[in-house]
């Protein structure tokens, strides 16, 4: 398996998606079938709104089951093993700084769960690729499609 199909979780994040893949082959499965019976039920299959939708529906929830499943077959869990991060790495909380602006702080998280409005980036972005491996007190250049800038790494947690 290459590193490129490597899925990089935190325990909780695999652990959302678990439970979204449950429900999606449990109970929304068994949902869509009943709806799609019925529609079945109502005869012309050709003008009969509700069985195209629920085909539709269909489609995307085995879609959502299929993605689910591939991300999950590869995960590596990103585990805070409670060590002293010297360096920026996955599982790392960030805190940087660019020029005079107010700090911010990150969580370097894989790309499935990065969220930055809620402070998780990916360590593939700019930011987190420019991050990674470095030390408190770094000043890195960020190579973003507006233009680079630098931020200094004031803190690694």
């Amino acid at each position: 398996m290459s590193s490129q199909d490597e899925n990089y979780l935190t325990p909780e994040g695999a652990s959302r998606l678990k439970a979204e893949l449950k429900e999606l082959k449990g109970p929304k499965r068994e949902e869509l079938s009943r709806k799609l019976r019925e529609a079945i039920q109502m005869g012309d299959l050709s003008e009969n709104a509700d069985y195209i939708k629920s085909k539709e529906d269909q489609g995307f929830l085995e879609g959502r089951i299929q993605e689910l499943e591939n991300l999950l077959s590869n995960v590596v869990l990103i585990e805070d093993d409670g060590s002293v991060h010297d360096k920026v790495s996955l599982g790392s909380w960030v805190t940087i700084q660019e020029g005079s602006e107010p700090s911010e702080r990150y969580y370097i998280v894989g790309q499935t769960e990065a969220n930055p409005r809620e402070g998780r980036i990916s360590n593939e972005s700019p930011i987190g690729e420019a991050l990674m491996d470095r030390k408190q007190g770094d000043v890195v250049t960020v190579e973003a499609p507006n233009g680079s800038f630098k931020l200094k790494i004031l803190k690694i947690e």
